[in-house]
């Protein structure tokens, strides 16, 4: 059930991961782009349809009063909502002493610098299948609100509650409401990463839209990209534990079930320089299996894309991480920082027997919407800086333009751009 590969099988491994999404990927595409469509054609009522079609809420307004958002908060049981708010404060700390400043810089004759300018209206997305994810509430909107966000609007799939009203989770909504969430979208899937790129009847459109989703949400965000911003387009979750000899097998194993219980497609990889670890990670993963209300799922994707690489070092073992680039990598290690320093690729890093992934996931600070699917070579996790941007300006007087104006024009003659060494020419020729 749970292999564990030679090290001269790393190859194998490493193409198992990088292939395990792909056919769902393909299969999502012309559903999403037919609902796209709809939503730009048909505007509220394709998002009325697709809500019913794919959710069972018939009449669903889409707008949640905030009267509703916050009597759900008094709903939530007072031991969560404390924990939320201590999260909540954890997340914000850390996204605040991210935080960048514009610069300004003047000397004779020249003025310019940089101005970081906040989106003015922004769309996070909480997903509503087979799991509610108020932590997901709190580490997309409190990053955008220290950015200075204007407007924050989160899009989550309506439920059917107990006593018939259609609402999200209560926990969701307190969620929404310690984070200062502006407006509650009562829409999910492909329909409302269509109507917040594009805009409807009802629904503005926004600047960017972030958060996780199901494999139809990451597939609409890839399709509405240019339209509109998007953080990323995620995968199925993963987590890599880099262990030793003195790792202990029951850690390990807990923190591998902790991503495969989120999707059958989730990888749980260890690499360890301990095939007696390995051996023993895997008695761990089948007695606790057994353990999880969500055991089917776990059990599926230990089936499918758990596994453990046995290496001589550790240094092997950094190197293998860096080429799976994984969302979570965990350093399960006696001297956890001396390997932080080998690693180069990677969403958010756990270092020690003490710092599990859900403590990223849910309460540290560090954000727990990552890059997936090996796309953390060459992007970053969602922060502060995901939701600004950075606006240059330039001055010049008289003096200055005329005493560079021989290069420029030097420059764009070279490039057979005569327009644009017009436009400095004219300056030297003074007013007519």
């Amino acid at each position: 059930m749970f292999e564990i590969y030679e090290k001269s099988r790393s190859g194998e491994l490493l193409g198992l991961l990088r292939s395990r999404a792909g056919e769902a990927a393909a299969e999502a595409s012309e559903s999403v782009k037919k609902i796209i469509a709809d939503v730009r054609a048909s505007g509220d009522d394709a998002v009325r349809y697709y809500t019913e079609k794919f959710d069972g809420v018939k009449g669903a307004p889409f707008w949640l009063d905030k009267c509703e958002i916050e009597a759900a908060a008094r709903r939530v049981d007072e031991g969560l909502l404390c924990a939320m708010r201590r999260a909540a404060e954890n997340i914000r700390t850390f996204h605040e002493r991210q935080r960048e400043r514009g610069w300004a810089e003047f000397s004779a004759g020249k003025y310019m610098g940089q101005r970081i300018v906040p989106l003015k209206r922004v769309g996070v997305y909480a997903p509503g299948g087979t799991a509610a994810y108020p932590s997901t509430v709190l580490m997309t909107a409190i990053p955008a609100k220290v950015a200075g966000v204007e407007e924050i609007i989160l899009a989550t799939p309506p439920k059917v509650s107990e006593d018939g009203k259609i609402m999200p989770a209560d926990a969701v909504l307190c969620a929404a409401w310690i984070a200062g969430v502006d407006r509650v979208l009562l829409a999910g899937g492909a329909q409302a990463v269509a109507a917040l790129a594009y805009g409807t009847e009802s629904i503005p459109r926004v600047d960017k839209i972030v958060g996780p989703g199901n494999i139809y949400v990451a597939e609409a965000k890839r399709q509405v990209w240019g339209a509109v911003d998007i953080d990323m387009i995620a995968g199925p979750s993963e987590v890599l534990v880099i262990a030793d000899e003195s790792a202990n097998p029951r850690f390990a194993a807990a923190d591998l079930l902790s991503q495969a219980e989120h999707d059958p497609l989730a990888a749980a990889v260890l690499v360890t320089t301990s095939a007696e670890l390995a051996g023993a990670v895997n008695g761990e993963l089948m007695s606790q299996l057994k353990l999880l209300p969500r055991r089917e799922i776990a059990a599926s994707a230990i089936e499918r894309c758990g596994a453990a690489l046995v290496v001589d070092t550790l240094e092997e073992a950094a190197e293998f991480a860096n080429e799976v680039a994984p969302e979570h990598l965990e350093l399960m290690v006696k001297s956890p920082e001396a390997i932080l320093g080998l690693i180069r690729n990677a969403g958010s890093v756990f270092l020690g027997a003490y710092s599990p992934e859900p403590l990223g996931d849910y309460y540290a600070g560090p954000n727990h919407v990552l890059p997936t699917a090996g796309t953390a070579r060459f992007s970053s996790g969602l922060s502060w800086a995901s939701f600004v941007k950075r606006m240059t300006f330039v001055c010049y007087d008289k003096d200055s333009l005329v005493s560079a104006a021989g290069d420029i024009i030097r420059l764009a003659e070279a490039e057979g751009l005569e327009a644009h060494a017009r436009a400095v020419k004219v300056r030297l020729e003074g007013e007519k």
